[in-house]
């Protein structure tokens, strides 16, 4: 990230903070307090969805943070983003396939990625990813609109099963 991309960014979540536009997941809120901070606790934001926005709406212009939970067995399709996105994994092992292999759906070929590990997805780049024996939780910040492009036409959105079992379940990211 440039420097000026980097004040960009900063400037975006200031303005954010100040105007309250804060935390939504279908139809629950996490509100800021009266200054404009938003402090919620793990257990909070859980409480909130499986998926929680913080900070945006990563339909529209502008930054966004959110907040996935990923039960066991249930992860994503191949896809991509047109916008480039920064995650966090907080809890659990989150498994992920990445690049020209990530085409092809091979939940045996995906790499782990342990609690406190950082990944960037560039815009465009082709991968999927999911939770396999446990719960995993992450966080994605990234600049809206951001749109899911499938690269298996005709399996729903962004490529994810609608059902449950392994590398599947209706998924967000």
């Amino acid at each position: 990230m440039t420097r000026s991309s980097g004040i960009k960014w900063a400037g975006t979540i200031a303005v954010l903070l100040v105007t309250g536009q804060m935390a939504s997941s279908q139809g629950q809120s996490l509100k800021p307090d009266a200054h404009g901070f938003l402090i919620a606790t793990q257990e909070e934001v859980k409480a909130a969805g499986r998926t929680v926005t913080l900070v945006g709406d990563s339909s529209k212009p502008g930054i966004y943070v959110q907040r996935i939970t990923w039960a066991p067995n249930t992860g994503s399709r191949p896809h991509y983003h047109n916008e480039g996105r920064y995650i966090t994994v907080i809890k659990g092992t989150w498994y992920v396939a990445t690049g020209p292999e990530a085409d092809t759906y091979n939940p045996d070929k995906m790499t782990p990625v342990k609690p406190g590990t950082f990944i960037y997805e560039p815009p465009n780049g082709h991968h999927y990813d999911m939770a396999k024996d446990e719960e995993v939780i992450v966080e994605i910040l990234g600049m809206g609109p951001v749109s899911t492009t499938s690269l298996e036409p005709g399996r729903g959105r962004g490529g994810q099963d609608q059902g449950g079992g392994r590398g599947r379940g209706g998924l967000d990211h």
